[in-house]
């Protein structure tokens, strides 16, 4: 094996309802609200967080995401190194128009700080990091739309250069009730070769 070659270990994706690891459908819904959707999700997955509940919707996103790809990799007797290069094209949007309009009625001014603290989009990557344990490197860009070239060089930069022994990747869309995530995790072992072209199919299915 070339020790340049890096691999997909396992994908997801969540969009229409329906959750599809390792392209297999893992639960889908008939109800078109995110909330009900990640809340089944939550107890399909048998989680006992109950912080998940405060979290904003694109934390649930990520936060559910990760879970189905990081919940057999934790390491209890060493320190899970696994790097977190996520994606999204709207940031924090569903979460800043919900917090000003909290601030924008002068006759019912009621600041959120519960809701303020989510007006950042790589929060859900330190939600990702406290559930996991996780202290390796962790990066959240904004694209126009999903680009494999750029997250599939960045993900091959952290393995071969040795700063992560993983990283876990993903596009995490979610403004006004439509939701889109697709995550993968990358390692130097495998059987899917980790290139463009693979990364786009497994999207696009």
């Amino acid at each position: 094996m070339s020790e340049n070659k890096t691999y997909i270990q396992s994908y997801c994706t969540i969009r229409n309802n329906e959750i599809v690891l390792n392209g297999d459908t893992f639960l889908k819904t008939e109800s078109n609200l995110f909330s009900d959707f990640s809340k089944l999700s939550y107890q399909t997955l048998e989680l006992s967080y109950p912080k998940f509940f405060k979290m904003d919707n694109l934390s649930k996103l990520a936060f559910l995401g990760a879970e189905l790809l990081l919940k057999t990799e934790n390491n209890t007797t060493k320190e899970n190194n696994i790097a977190l290069v996520f994606a999204n094209k709207s940031s924090s949007l569903d979460t800043d128009v919900k917090y000003q309009e909290s601030i924008s009625d002068k006759e019912n001014y009621f600041p959120s700080p519960a809701v303020f603290v989510y007006t950042l989009p790589n929060i859900c990557l330190g939600e990702i990091s406290i559930k996991h344990q996780l202290k390796s490197e962790n990066c959240f860009f904004i694209f126009e739309a999903f680009n494999s070239a750029f997250m599939t060089q960045y993900a091959q930069l952290l393995l071969q250069t040795k700063k992560a022994d993983k990283v876990l990747c993903g596009w995490v869309e979610c403004f006004d009730n439509e939701y889109e995530a697709f995550l993968y995790l990358v390692g130097n072992e495998g059987t899917i070769e980790h290139e463009k072209l693979i990364i786009d199919k497994l999207y696009n299915k």
